[in-house]
């Protein structure tokens, strides 16, 4: 093996890559803007909760439920509506999130001492918002109810009663950046991997300098030596730049070892270069390697437990996920970040890593040398 050779193929290859305007914009914006999209964007955050309020009572009781929504700093009165139509109306066109419909009857009824009922209708388009938000619901009303028990009844009520003292590891202020944005780095990793590999042996087929590498004294390794160290060199220094950022500008605490989280790194491109070279042997031009990369990268997202729990999937689907290396690599990502664990607890992570890895790069390698005989 000859290290001048593939020396000055990595050469090539990054004067290449610099020379190309769309290059640069991928590896030097498009990762920041992707940061900033999702650790800003992407949360579930509950901190404007858009409330109608439909009070047919108008009195002292229905004008106190209303105002322990407002006071909770979540709820947000922004309409005051005289009918079910216009409550409907709101629901529809999106400007509120929540109703709260309160009979007339409502006051005399809670005077007697007897149960009220109220409606609260929610949008439930998004049901995860939905959820969250009827959950914060019945806090308040759990409350209000709390607060009428004692001015109707201002006896001593006291009982036995249970004190739970709940502390949150790893994120105390359930902030969800703190889940987003080490994964981001991942998906980020992944994105620039696949599509800059993806391209890197059609662009030698279509500037007609393919035929010129497979007649020089360059061996097919070294070939597939030089072609990837550059994505390796821009896929780690991408990643040193997000991760400072989510340190420095998010706040993102790094608890574990940077030395692990750059080794686990190392192994998770042998899959994402491995399939972006064999997206290149089986693809004719540029556009059609990139569309074949976007089929790759939409499963291994979804399926990877970036946004949606692994353990809601189908059960077929949880198994089609150990197939995915990105799922690993995202917990290796979020322990370190968050609860700064060793190799000791995330070596069946970097072991499945190593197996994925070194299966689709030896596949991807293997396929190469018979497009390149």
């Amino acid at each position: 093996m000859s290290w001048l050779r593939i020396r000055e193929l990595v050469r090539k290859e990054f004067i290449q890559l610099f020379s190309d305007r769309r290059n640069r914009v991928l590896m030097f914006i498009f990762p920041f803007i992707q940061m900033f999209i999702f650790g800003y964007v992407v949360n579930y955050d509950i901190s404007n909760i858009r409330v109608a309020v439909l009070d047919n009572s108008k009195t002292y009781e229905s004008h106190k439920l209303a105002d322990s929504f407002t006071g909770s700093n979540i709820f947000h009165i922004t309409n005051n509506v005289a009918d079910d139509r216009q409550m409907a109306e709101l629901l529809l066109r999106g400007k509120i999130d929540m109703g709260i419909k309160i009979d007339h009857d409502f006051a005399s009824i809670i005077r007697k001492g007897q149960t009220a009922p109220i409606q609260i209708l929610v949008d439930g388009s998004m049901s995860n918002m939905a959820s969250m938000r009827v959950a914060y619901t019945a806090s308040v009303l759990d409350k209000f109810n709390r607060e009428e028990l004692r001015e109707l009844y201002p006896m001593n009520m006291s009982y036995g009663k249970v004190d739970a003292r709940i502390r949150t590891w790893y994120n105390p202020n359930l902030n969800s950046q703190y889940f987003f944005v080490p994964g981001i780095v991942a998906v980020l990793v992944m994105i620039t991997s696949f599509i800059l590999t993806s391209i890197a042996i059609i662009r030698e087929k279509e500037d007609g300098t393919m035929e010129q590498l497979i007649v020089t004294p360059l061996k097919s390794y070294e070939f597939i030596i030089g072609k990837t160290i550059p994505y390796i060199i821009l896929s780690l220094g991408q990643m040193a730049a997000v991760i400072v950022l989510a340190i420095y500008w998010f706040e993102i605490p790094l608890n574990g070892s940077i030395l692990l989280l750059f080794f686990a790194t190392c192994l998770f491109l042998l899959s994402t270069l491995g399939i972006g070279l064999f997206i290149s042997t089986i693809s004719a031009t540029k556009q059609q390697a990139m569309m074949t990369s976007f089929f790759f990268i939409l499963p291994f997202f979804m399926l990877s437990g970036f946004v949606f729990p692994i353990v809601n999937m189908p059960q077929v689907v949880q198994w089609l996920t150990y197939l995915n290396p990105l799922r690993f690599f995202l917990v290796i990502l979020r322990v370190i970040f968050l609860k700064g664990v060793g190799f000791d607890v995330l070596w069946p992570q970097y072991l499945a890593l190593t197996i994925l890895g070194i299966v689709v790069f030896s596949g991807a390698i293997s396929r190469f040398k018979k497009r390149l005989d």
